[in-house]
Order: C-alpha cells, then structure tokens, then sequence
C-alpha cells in the first residue's frame, strides 16, 4: 500500500528516509554543519525540527527501525546501536536534494560523537518531523544557546520584515558567532560566557529578566536552550511579561549533567 506521499508500506510499516552524508563544514570551533543528501521528498520532510535516527560512528551498516502509517517509531528487537534525537535543519534544499544540519560538538553523546567522525558516505536516517512553534508577531524576543541556532537562524529568516525586537544568543566567545540575517527591527545581541562551562551561566536567564516587557498583546517569545534555564525564563515570561500560552514557546534542547547531543 502507498501512503499519499509515495511511501511504500508493508505490513503496515515503512522504511525510514536514509540520507548521506554530502560534506562536512566546521562553521566555529563547536558548530559542526553536515550537509546530507537525499531524495527530494525526504528532504522536504527533514524540519523544521526533524526527529534524526543516529547511528554508532562506527556503524557502516545500521539496523534502521520502521515507521507506522500513524507515524510512530517501531524499533527492531534486540540491539540496534540507533540513537532517536530531535535537531532543526539549517536548510533545506529539496530541489537540490541536500539538507544541513548542525551539530554542537560538547559532550560525547551518539549525535555529537556521529557528527565529530561524519565523513562524506555515512548515513543517518529520518523518521517525523515538526513546526518550530512558531507565531507571527510583530514583537518577537528570541533566546538561545548554541543548540537553538539553527532554529533561531530559521525565526529570524521567515519573520515578518516589520517585525521588531530582540534575540538573545549565549555562546562561550566572538568566535563562536555565525550570521543570523533577519529584519532590521530585529537587534541581535550575542552574550559571551567566557570560561563558563555550558549550562552554568546565568547570562541568557539575566538577559530576558534585565528586559522590560514591550506594551500590548502583539508579542511572541520563542526560548530553547539548557533545561533550567529555559524553566527559569519561561517563569519571567509568565510571570512578569503575563504571557500566555499562545504567546510564548520554551523548549529544553538538553539538560545539564547529560551531554548536549546526548
């Protein structure tokens, strides 16, 4: 049976989409780009966020798990060596068949350890993709980390050109800064930790607290960065800035003591 998207199921289940692994770009010390091919349907469904299946490094051959017409992983019995982790895609090409992803290379788990040994051939697979959750506005605040610059990188390119505000983007120094175009209302500011290991500054939480809120209704926040200081943003915004639910989107992309990409 075919699935409205050419998928091909058998027994109710389909194969994964499996990419390659096209280039590898180190864009600052701890930003790894991998550019992956596929073909152009799988492509467009990699993102916004896209649910990545993760081999070992050192698996050439990965025993990839299945996916229910309801979208649902099914997992092979037994081991597998396939990590399921959720990253946003930087880009997406599905004319060209090639999407990028970023990877931060802190920490040793599967996705960071996959992307430090990526080489032009290996694969990963894709299995269900989401929307970033984002809401037009014409006062956006935007905060981050390293994890969430691929995401921001996407909030800043598609918002509306009238939009004003600010993002937020903590990062260890200058040279981990990238190019985030975006619309001109849109003030970028980077917050350098410095010696500050990664999850243990205060910088972004202090950032959004030291804010005054903008007047009116016609406001959205978008957060994702390490977990508690993602909760002790989301907290201001609630309490102090009285956002509701439509108004924001917190997200913990890790969580300290768990390696990011783990």
């Amino acid at each position: 049976m075919t699935s409205p998207d050419g998928a091909v199921f058998t027994d109710g289940l389909r194969p994964v989409d499996v990419l390659t692994v096209v280039a590898v770009t180190d864009v600052t010390p701890s930003v790894r780009r991998v550019t992956l091919s596929g073909e152009p349907a799988a492509v467009a469904a990699a993102g916004p966020t896209v649910n990545l299946l993760v081999p070992r490094a050192d698996d050439p051959d990965p025993l990839w798990p299945r996916i229910q017409r309801d979208g649902r992983i099914v997992w092979p019995q037994g081991s597998h060596g396939v990590a399921l982790r959720s990253y946003t895609a930087r880009r997406q090409d599905p004319a060209a068949g090639e999407v990028d992803i970023d990877f931060v290379l802190h920490g040793d788990g599967p996705a960071a350890a996959w992307a430090a040994a990526a080489r032009p051939g290996a694969v990963l697979a894709v299995a269900g993709a989401a929307s970033l959750a984002e809401r037009p506005a014409g006062w956006l605040l935007l905060a981050g980390d390293e994890t969430s610059l691929p995401a921001i990188s996407r909030l800043l390119a598609t918002a509306p050109p009238t939009a004003v505000g600010v993002a937020f983007l903590e990062v260890a120094g200058p040279e981990e800064e990238q190019p985030l175009p975006g619309p001109p209302g849109i003030e970028v500011r980077w917050l350098h930790r410095g010696g500050t290991p990664p999850g243990e500054s205060t910088l972004l939480a202090d950032a959004v607290a030291a804010l005054e809120r903008p007047p009116g209704d016609d406001v959205f926040a978008w957060v994702g960065a390490e977990s508690a200081t993602v909760r002790a943003v989301r907290a201001d915004l609630r309490g102090r800035w009285g956002l509701g639910r439509a108004q924001h989107h917190a997200i913990g992309y890790w969580r300290l003591g768990k390696a990011m990409g783990s």
